[in-house]
């Protein structure tokens, strides 16, 4: 199993971080790589739709509004992974600052387990990238 994780430090309070991205549904937003996410099974199942055109399916699997975590699988995707379980924290590191840290495991498939790593990690630090100029808006 491979593993990668991505971190932010952001300039801004935990809450209002937590508040922008704590939403299963919200990616679109923060993240303009997936501008479409829909919602089904009570909340628990996002289907979400990428800039290609891709269906991507995940399935919530954990969620903790007082600690701001959620952890989440995929259910389908066009990625060279097995097995994938994700989880998006939001750290308070004082009342006007917070960390984001975006971490993933997973099985290849299909890839090398360099290349599984490098297109996982390319998405959480692109996506903490575009966190912060959506935060900074």
């Amino acid at each position: 199993m491979a593993t990668t994780s991505a971190t932010i430090d952001l300039p801004v309070p935990a809450d209002r971080v937590w508040q922008l991205i704590g939403g299963f549904g919200s990616l679109p937003d923060w993240l303009p790589y997936i501008p479409e996410s829909g919602l089904s099974e009570g909340g628990r199942v996002r289907s979400l739709t990428n800039e290609e055109g891709d269906v991507i399916v995940e399935r919530l699997e954990a969620f903790d509004n007082d600690a701001r975590t959620y952890t989440y699988s995929i259910l389908q995707a066009p990625f060279p992974v097995t097995g994938y379980r994700s989880t998006l924290t939001v750290h308070e590191v004082d009342g006007d600052r917070s960390r984001v840290e975006w971490s993933g495991t997973f099985t290849p498939a299909g890839a090398s387990e360099e290349e599984a790593i490098a297109l996982f990690h390319g998405v959480y630090t692109e996506g903490l990238a575009a966190l912060r100029e959506t935060l900074q808006a």
